[in-house]
């Protein structure tokens, strides 16, 4: 293996630099992925810059997610930013004929203090950050990668502001435009969605009492989850057009928007933070590997953010990537990719397709798709068995080890 020394010297010198596993990508997962491998003594590099902008967007961390944070040291740093999602409640908020009460999941019911934990997305970054810049077997690379040459021993990576990289296996954490993706000849199917996601933070009236609310609407979702003391992030899903025209509205005007969207559960409404917005897309991939190179994170899988699913799917990603090349001489060899191309065929697909099924029904009246989730939601909340194993497979995060 080579070691963080590979490294120094001059440019005179050094020609490349050499790592084990290279990691394009410096956003939550990618740097989720260097802890995990590094710490099995491999060398990593994390090449791109750490762009986390404070724009109303929040993490809701589930179990599973959690406990990997706690593996790296995180979970005390971050306890005091976040707020624990003791429930976790669906509202049919359609005007459907077959609307359903309300349904609540709750976290005692599966044996858990809480499903997962919320906090701001960029403070996740930055705890993320600082602790791979302690770690003396990872490298940061802030310059932009612009060339990838694999052969068979390997990969070269190249671009502005840094030496040739060379390394046993390329990680693409480079998000849905992925560099590492194209270059390993990976085909992906992408999608567009009707439908722009409005983020902010609120302070509220009335406390959260730790509980999550997701009100299916004809636009989509709109959701409020938890942070510390009676504060909440908002996540809303809606047409462009009206996206356009509530994101105008000032502050005040905002705030109050959003409480009637809400029926007042949170009482009155204050922006306490920065607003933000994101068109909705989704992203499927033919395979998570080829040749050296695999995919984690949104690489790999895009889809809306319904139920939590989007960062915790890309940290089981860091498991099984992690699992996959645990006990190999060569991290970059065909069976290890294989392995976690394996491994991540079944989870993605079976929850890309419940989340995207599950907004296209929203968007539409048809009978039949209001009979369906209305079904689902009765099934819910009558059937123990089958509630307490959506609450384990999907709330808490299905990364039971």
């Amino acid at each position: 293996m080579s070691t963080p020394q590979d490294f120094q010297g001059d440019s005179a010198q050094v020609d490349i630099a050499r790592v084990d596993i290279a990691i394009v990508g410096a956003g939550a997962v990618g740097l989720a992925a260097a802890l995990a491998l590094a710490e099995s003594g491999r060398s990593v590099a994390v090449l791109g810059p750490m762009q986390a902008p404070r724009d109303g967007r929040t993490i809701a961390l589930l179990d599973g997610s959690w406990r990997l944070l706690a593996e790296f040291g995180l979970t005390d740093i971050l306890a005091d930013r976040s707020a624990p999602l003791n429930v976790m409640r669906l509202v049919d908020d359609t005007g459907s004929l077959f609307r359903q009460p309300p349904v609540e999941f709750r976290a005692s019911e599966v044996g858990l203090d809480a499903f997962g934990w919320n906090v701001e997305n960029a403070e996740l970054v930055e705890a993320l950050a600082a602790k791979v810049r302690e770690n003396a077997a990872i490298r940061l690379v802030p310059g932009l990668v612009s060339e990838i040459a694999e052969d068979a021993s390997g990969v070269t990576l190249a671009g502005e502001g840094f030496l040739p990289l060379r390394a046993s296996l390329v990680v693409g954490a480079d998000g849905r435009r992925s560099r590492v993706r194209a270059a390993a000849g990976i085909a992906a199917r992408d999608w567009h969605y009707p439908q722009s996601a409005l983020t902010a933070i609120f302070a509220h009236r009335r406390d959260h009492r730790e509980a999550s609310t997701e009100f299916h609407t004809r636009k989509g979702p709109f959701t409020l989850v938890p942070l510390p003391g009676r504060r909440s992030s908002l996540v809303w899903l809606l047409d462009p057009q009206e996206a356009d025209a509530v994101a105008a509205l000032d502050d005040a005007a905002f705030a109050r928007r959003v409480e009637t969207q809400a029926h007042s559960l949170l009482g009155a409404m204050r922006l306490d933070g920065p607003r933000g917005r994101v068109p909705m897309a989704g992203l499927s991939v033919e395979r998570f590997g080829a040749g050296r190179m695999v995919l984690i994170g949104e690489a790999a899988h895009v889809f809306p953010p319904i139920g939590a699913q989007g960062l915790n799917l890309g940290l089981r990603d860091v498991l099984a990537l992690r699992e996959a090349v645990a006990d190999a001489a060569d991290p970059g060899d065909a069976s290890v990719i294989a392995a976690y191309d394996r491994a991540r065929t079944a989870d993605v697909r079976l929850r890309t397709g419940a989340v995207d099924a599950l907004n296209r029904t929203l968007l539409t009246d048809l009978l039949p798709a209001d009979l369906l989730r209305g079904a689902g939601l009765l099934a819910l909340s009558r059937i123990g068995p089958l509630r307490r194993l959506a609450m384990r497979q999907g709330l808490a995060g299905g990364m039971r080890r």
